[in-house]
């Protein structure tokens, strides 16, 4: 079943963890996809061979590389900002450039994109936004996640904000909030702390199911945003986290 023949959808941060297996439950449901990474070495590996992907380097953090992006690619029908950095610490332990960096990836980044899109979106009168957040900083508090919790939160008024203000004119604006889910970027997290077992075993007891997420069961909840399926579903925070802000 091609749940999304034909649909032209924009992933960031797409060469590994979440973003990669988004992308390829994609391609495998019809999508064309244009897949957005800094890590050329990985996009060029997740797009070789594969004709309903296209590879562009873009530093989310650069307006006009961000500008220029939209520029070329004109109209799409999904927009999946995935991109994000987790900062550890305490609000003693964040220095200026912390905060500034989580804000500018894991939000202004978003702001920027969308923005240069949605125009297009709103000409076709239809289009379809989803958000990358956390269970951290909105459904449940996470220890020494300051400022990744802080802009996390940012990103659900971010989306609600949007869903509100262009619901009649046909666009859709979600949030996904997940866990903690097995990703290269945890693994690095986990292999610099002096006991990466120890750490590991601590991140899946977090979760009252006993353990992490996978990239592929988030991707499932985004390939539904993603479709026709969804069609009447905007401004909402899915949460998807092994029960861990029940607790």
């Amino acid at each position: 079943m091609n749940r999304l023949k034909d649909k032209r959808i924009v992933v960031t941060a797409a060469a590994a963890g979440i973003g990669r297996a988004t992308t390829d439950a994609f391609c495998r449901e019809g999508a064309h996809v244009h897949a957005l990474d800094i890590d050329e070495q990985r996009l060029h590996k997740l797009c070789d061979g594969n004709e309903s992907l296209l590879a562009h380097r873009v530093d989310l953090t650069d307006g006009k590389a961000i500008e220029a992006f939209a520029n070329e690619v004109g109209t799409v029908d999904v927009l999946f900002n995935c991109a994000g950095f987790v900062h550890d610490g305490t609000i003693l332990d964040c220095s200026e450039e912390d905060w500034d960096f989580a804000f500018s990836l894991n939000v202004k980044s978003m702001f920027l994109l969308t923005r240069a899109l949605l125009p297009a979106m709103l000409r076709r009168g239809l289009g379809n936004i989803i958000n990358m957040s956390s269970v951290a900083g909105v459904s449940t508090a996470a220890a020494s996640r300051f400022a990744y919790s802080a802009s996390k939160a940012a990103v659900v008024g971010l989306t609600k904000s949007i869903a509100s203000d262009f619901v009649k004119q046909g666009i859709r604006c979600n949030a996904i909030c997940p866990g903690t889910v097995d990703t290269p970027s945890l693994r690095d997290r986990l292999n610099a702390y002096p006991d990466p077992k120890k750490e590991r075993h601590d991140f899946e007891n977090r979760q009252p199911m006993g353990r992490l997420g996978k990239a592929e069961e988030v991707a499932a909840l985004l390939l539904y945003l993603a479709s026709d399926e969804s069609a009447y579903t905007t401004g909402q925070v899915h949460v998807i986290d092994g029960g861990w802000s029940n607790g």
